[in-house]
């Protein structure tokens, strides 16, 4: 088994996490996975969405796009098509979910954090970069808002992130780039917290099925990227 890359099997891309690049924004994560690239900012609103009024409760939700060049062709901006994809609301469904899935919403109050996630460069991957790097700038959100006395803690239970795996030439490997991505046999996502929950797990055989047995060695892997990323994820908030 050769990989394009030439990475053992459970070798991650190079991860680089810089946080607060964005100067406006109360919180902000630049996530670098190889040649992937996402610019993740978290804005705070002093309101919540009209189901949530009255309620107590504040509300995390994000938001998903790719520039025109992010790839190796342009593709039109959506706002220029008047709608988004179903890929887009697909996976900025999915970053919202796997945010709140670790986050105290009531301990929030009634405020509203969108996380915008701008993928700048795509080379696979880029919904689980954006998941990685978006808890990060969650979390320095929640941190912005302790300072102004708007918090009294960080209201976040623990730690999410996201990896790929898949079966390429009939082994399984871990954080697939595009050229592994494009021909994997299997392609999966993991969403897993910190303790070792899942959040949300994606897969698809690509050509023939896969079998439980390799469904587990993936997550075995999966657990062993995102180990890495939780530590990558401290380290970048001060934390640990």
């Amino acid at each position: 088994m050769n990989r394009p890359s030439g990475r053992v099997a459970d070798a991650l891309r190079s991860v680089v996490l810089e946080p607060g690049v964005a100067r406006h924004a109360e919180g902000s994560c630049r996530i670098r996975m190889g040649n992937t690239e996402v610019l993740c900012t978290a804005s705070v609103e002093s309101r919540v969405p009209p189901f949530l009024r009255g309620t107590g409760q504040g509300w995390v939700t994000a938001e998903y796009g790719m520039l025109p060049r992010a790839t190796h062709t342009r593709s039109d901006r959506e706002a220029a098509r008047g709608k988004q994809s179903g890929r887009t609301q697909e996976i900025q469904r999915l970053i919202g979910r796997s945010l709140r899935a670790v986050t105290d919403l009531k301990a929030m109050g009634e405020m509203s954090i969108t996380v915008d996630c701008d993928v700048l460069t795509a080379d696979g991957g880029t919904r689980c970069a954006s998941i990685t790097g978006a808890w990060v700038a969650l979390h320095l959100a929640f941190r912005h808002c302790m300072k102004m006395n708007v918090l009294g803690t960080v209201p976040l239970r623990d730690q999410v992130a996201a990896v790929s795996c898949g079966i390429w030439q009939g082994a399984p490997v871990l954080d697939l780039d595009y050229d592994e991505d494009s021909k994997a046999q299997t392609d999966a996502n993991f969403v897993l917290t910190g303790k070792g929950g899942l959040v949300e797990v994606q897969g698809t055989a690509e050509g023939e099925p896969f079998s439980e047995a390799e469904l587990l060695a993936l997550l075995k892997l999966a657990r062993l990227g995102t180990d890495e990323l939780f530590k990558r994820q401290r380290a970048a908030v001060g934390i640990g």
